[in-house]
C-alpha cells in the first residue's frame, strides 16, 4: 500500500486523547505502554455514553430502547468486519481475547478425539498456548511447540514443520511477539495447517494495532484481537470462517441462539463495550478520507506503519548506543512491529520502569504473558516500548536520554 498523503498529522492525532494532558512530577507524560493497552479518544468515550445514557437495554424486545441496541450493537459487527475484511456474520464479541480462546478451544475440543495434536509456539503471548494446554488435559490431545531462535527472535520454521503429523489438528500461531516485535508469516503457517487437513488459529492481538487485518488474504480459520490495542475499550473479538462457526458445537444455554455467530456470544455482553470497539475502528478511518471505511483504514495504516517506522528505528538505534543496554527481537529492517524489549545491565526490569515514569515516561515490565519467550531469552523480564499514532520524535528522544541517565547514575 503506498503511503496517503492526506491521513492526519500525528499533532492533529494527538488532540483527540485526552490521556495526553496528563503530567507527572512537572513533566507531559509520554505512554509508552500501547502494548499492553492504547489509550482512548473522545470519539470512542463519546459513543459509549451516548449508549449508556441514551439506549441503555437488553435485547430483542418490543421496545425502542432495546431495538436500538439491536441496530448498534449490528453496525458493529459490520465495523469490525471491515476492520478484518470478514463478512459480519463471522465476528464474534466477548470479554476478551483470552476468554474467547478458551471457549473456542472447548468448543473445537468437542470434536477431537484423544491422541490428536495441537501445535502452539514458543514466541506467543500465553493466551495463544495455555487455552490448548488446558483442552489438551481435559481431552488427552498432545500439544507441541514449535521453538524460536533467541537471538533473531524469529520463529524456527522448520521445526514447526516437523511437529506437523496426521494427527494435527489445529496450528495455533501468534500474528506479532508481544515481547519482541516479531511478524509471523501467517500465510505460511495457515498453508501448513491446510496441508494436514488442520485448521489454523491466529493471535492478531499486537498485530492489529500495527498491519490492518485482511482475514481473506491470510486465510486463516479463526483470528483474535483486542479492541482496547487499537484505541478502544477493553473487550475481545473473534473471526471464523462462517462455514466452520456453524458446524461447530458451542457450549450455550438451551434458550440462547442457536445459529450465527451470536451463539457463541454466551451471557449478556458489554455492549458499550462492543459500540466503542466500532467507534475506534471508526475513529482510525477517520484519519484519513475519503472512500469505503475499508479504503480509508488502509490509507491510515499505510502512513501510520512509515511514521511508526521511523520512530522505531531512532529509538531502537538510540538505545543500542548506551552501554549496558540490550535490545532483543528482529532489527528495524526486519518485518516487525513498532515494539522494542529491552534490558539494562544490572537493573530489573520493574526498577528501570520506576525510574523512567519518575521523568513522565510510562512503560511496561515483566514477561507481558510471553513467559516462555522471557525464560528462553534467560532473562528477569524485559522493559518494553510500544510506539502509537500519538508517538511523537520528542518523545522517543526523551525516552533514549531518561534511559542513558539511568544507567549513568
Amino acid at each position: 500500500m503506498l503511503q496517503i498523503a492526506n491521513v492526519a498529522s500525528t499533532s492533529a492525532i494527538r488532540t483527540h486523547f485526552p490521556a495526553l494532558e496528563r503530567t507527572h512530577n512537572g513533566r507531559a507524560v509520554a505512554y509508552f505502554d500501547g502494548p499492553g493497552g492504547t489509550q482512548v479518544p473522545r470519539t470512542v468515550v463519546d459513543a459509549m455514553t451516548e449508549y449508556l445514557f441514551h439506549h441503555n437495554a437488553n435485547t430483542h424486545w418490543a421496545f425502542p430502547t432495546s431495538h436500538e441496541t439491536d441496530v448498534l450493537l449490528l453496525k458493529a459487527r459490520r465495523a469490525l468486519g471491515d476492520f478484518l475484511q470478514a463478512p459480519p456474520e463471522s465476528v464474534i464479541f466477548g470479554q476478551n481475547m483470552t476468554t474467547l480462546t478458551f471457549h473456542l478451544a472447548r468448543s473445537l475440543g468437542r470434536q477431537w478425539d484423544a491422541g490428536d495434536e495441537i501445535i502452539v509456539t514458543d514466541l506467543d503471548h500465553h493466551a495463544n498456548i495455555d487455552p490448548w494446554y488446558d483442552l489438551a488435559r481435559i481431552k488427552g490431545l498432545r500439544v507441541r511447540a514449535a521453538r524460536f531462535d533467541p537471538e533473531s527472535g524469529q520463529l524456527d520454521w522448520n521445526h514447526l514443520e516437523n511437529l506437523i503429523s496426521r494427527r494435527t489438528r489445529l496450528i495455533a500461531v501468534g500474528a506479532a511477539s508481544n515481547a519482541l516485535g516479531t511478524i509471523n508469516d501467517i500465510p505460511r503457517a495457515v498453508r501448513l495447517a491446510r496441508s494436514t487437513g488442520a485448521l489454523s488459529f491466529v493471535d492478531a492481538v499486537h498485530y492489529a494495532p500495527h498491519v490492518l487485518c485482511d482475514v481473506k488474504t491470510l486465510g486463516c480459520d479463526f483470528l483474535a484481537c483486542s479492541p482496547y490495542k487499537f484505541y478502544g475499550p477493553h473487550t475481545g473479538v473473534l473471526y471464523g470462517r462462517p462455514n466452520i462457526l456453524e458446524e461447530l458445537d458451542v457450549p450455550r444455554l438451551s434458550p440462547a441462539p442457536s445459529k450465527g455467530s451470536a451463539r457463541f456470544e454466551t451471557g449478556t455482553l458489554s455492549h458499550e463495550a462492543i459500540i466503542g470497539a466500532a467507534a475506534a475502528v471508526d475513529f482510525l478511518a477517520s484519519l484519513a478520507g475519503p472512500g469505503t471505511r475499508r479504503a480509508r483504514l488502509e490509507a491510515a495504516y499505510s502512513t501510520l506503519h512509515v511514521r511508526a517506522e521511523a520512530l522505531f528505528e531512532r529509538l531502537w538505534n538510540g538505545l543500542s548506543e548506551i552501554p549496558g543496554v540490550t535490545c532483543y527481537g528482529p532489527p528495524p529492517c526486519a518485518n516487525r512491529t513498532p515494539t522494542l524489549g529491552f534490558t539494562v545491565q544490572g537493573l530489573s526490569s520493574e526498577y528501570v520502569c520506576r525510574r523512567l515514569a519518575e521523568k513522565g515516561l510510562f512503560l511496561s515490565h515483566g514477561d507481558f504473558y510471553a513467559m516462555t519467550v522471557i525464560m528462553r531469552l534467560g532473562i528477569e523480564g524485559l522493559v518494553r516500548a510500544g510506539c502509537a499514532c500519538y508517538t511523537t520524535r520528542n518523545e522517543i528522544d526523551r525516552l533514549i536520554a531518561a534511559v542513558g541517565a539511568v544507567v549513568r547514575a
